[in-house]
C-alpha cells in the first residue's frame, strides 16, 4: 500500500473572543487504502466520513482546540472508535467547545505516528495556542501545519491564549529547519513550501503578524 494526503474542505464558523467568522478548513487524511489518520475533524461528521470510507482510522489529531478544528471530532470518533489526540495545553480551547468529552490522548512533543511504515513526528509549536502541534512527514516530504504557518505568513496571534514573539519561535526553530522543499499543508488556504516561506521571515517580524 501506498500512503497519501487527500484533502477535504469543509465549512462552518470559528467562535472566539465573542467574534463569530465564517470559515473554510482543509481537513487532513494521512494514509493508504486500508488505515488513515485525520488531521482536524472541521465541521462536517458526515463529508469526513464520507472521505474514509471503509478504512481503519487510527486517530483523530487535533493541531489545536480551537473550535473549527475540533467540533467534529467527537462525531467521528463516536462512529470510527479511534481516539482524539490534543495536546494537553489546549485543553482550556478544548474545553470551550466540548464540555463533557474530552481527548483520548495527550500529544507530546517528539510523539510519532506511523502508518504502512511511513512515519510522522509531532512538533509542539505554540503560539497560535498553547498546545499547537505540527506533524511533520519527512518520507513524504510534506508537513501539516494546522495555523502555525501558512502561505504568506504565521497564524493569527491578536485573540486569547496567542502569542507571537512565541509563534515566530516555533515556525523559526521547529518549522523552516525542515528542508525547503517540504510542502506546507496547513488548516486553512493553499499549500506552500518551507522554501517559499523562509525569506519573508523578516518581514513577518517587522510587521508584527
Amino acid at each position: 500500500m501506498t500512503v497519501r494526503v487527500d484533502k477535504l474542505v469543509t465549512s462552518g464558523t470559528f467562535n472566539l473572543d465573542g467574534g463569530t467568522w465564517e470559515v473554510d478548513n482543509n481537513v487532513w487524511l494521512l494514509g493508504d487504502d486500508r488505515e488513515v489518520l485525520i488531521i482536524d475533524a472541521a465541521h462536517d461528521a458526515d463529508a469526513i466520513l464520507a472521505a474514509v470510507g471503509d478504512r481503519h482510522v487510527v486517530g483523530i489529531l487535533c493541531t489545536h482546540g480551537h473550535n473549527d478544528h475540533i467540533d467534529a471530532a467527537p462525531a467521528v470518533a463516536e462512529r470510527t472508535r479511534a481516539p482524539i489526540l490534543l495536546h494537553p495545553a489546549d485543553a482550556p480551547l478544548w474545553g470551550m467547545t466540548h464540555r463533557d468529552r474530552q481527548p483520548d490522548s495527550d500529544l507530546t512533543d517528539g510523539d510519532t505516528i506511523t502508518l504502512d511504515r511511513v512515519v510522522g513526528t509531532v512538533l509542539h509549536t505554540p503560539g497560535h495556542s498553547p498546545g499547537a502541534v505540527c506533524l511533520s512527514v519527512p518520507a513524504l516530504g510534506v508537513v501539516f501545519t494546522g495555523d502555525t504557518l501558512f502561505a504568506g505568513g504565521p497564524g493569527a496571534t491578536g485573540r486569547s491564549f496567542s502569542d507571537f514573539p512565541t509563534i515566530i519561535d516555533s515556525i523559526s526553530h521547529r518549522l523552516l529547519t525542515l528542508p525547503s522543499a517540504t510542502v506546507v499543508r496547513a488548516g486553512h488556504g493553499d499549500d506552500t513550501t518551507i522554501g517559499a516561506e523562509a525569506p519573508q521571515l523578516d518581514d513577518w517580524v517587522v510587521r508584527g503578524h
